[in-house]
């Protein structure tokens, strides 16, 4: 789903902010309004299914904003936050709203985080290195996209049977 940008001009940050929140929001859609078995069906050999990629994206919120940024130990986060297939997956009893409740609540405390730094401010990640928090807008950005668009053939190969 084409979700137009609200911002195209001004301060650097307002823009990441608000290309990250576009993104966000793609990526909630095309799960969005799908029934329950569909949001569950898989079409490819890996875990990714539309209310997988959703709660993926919980996940990385969580291990970027919180583990790295808070420096929160896992059993701090509000919810799962180890990278690998184990994040795509979602328990029998957690609906499609469940889930999109999550990822939504996870975003806004991902931006409540983000604004007490700048986007200069540095962690060291244990695999990439030294980040700023502009980078993890920017990978952010890239990586929800790619979903979004992950997301958007699901749902088309789903809506078209």
């Amino acid at each position: 789903m084409f979700v137009l940008p609200e911002k195209t001009t001004g301060p650097e940050r307002s823009l990441l902010e608000a290309m990250l929140d576009r993104n966000r929001l793609a990526l909630v859609e095309t799960a969005r309004g799908l029934s329950e078995a569909d949001a569950r069906r898989r079409l490819v050999s890996s875990l990714t299914t539309p209310i997988g990629l959703v709660k993926h994206a919980a996940v990385a919120e969580r291990r970027w904003f919180q583990r790295l940024v808070l420096g929160l130990d896992e059993a701090e986060c509000d919810g799962h936050a180890t990278p690998g297939d184990a994040g795509f997956a979602v328990s029998d009893d957690e609906t499609l709203a469940d889930v999109i409740a999550e990822y939504e609540r996870t975003s806004t405390r991902s931006r409540e985080i983000a604004a007490r730094f700048e986007l200069g401010d540095t962690w060291t990640h244990p695999v990439v290195g030294e980040v700023s928090l502009r980078f993890v807008y920017l990978f952010l950005i890239e990586e929800f996209a790619r979903h979004a668009g992950h997301g958007d053939i699901l749902r088309e190969q789903l809506t078209a049977r």
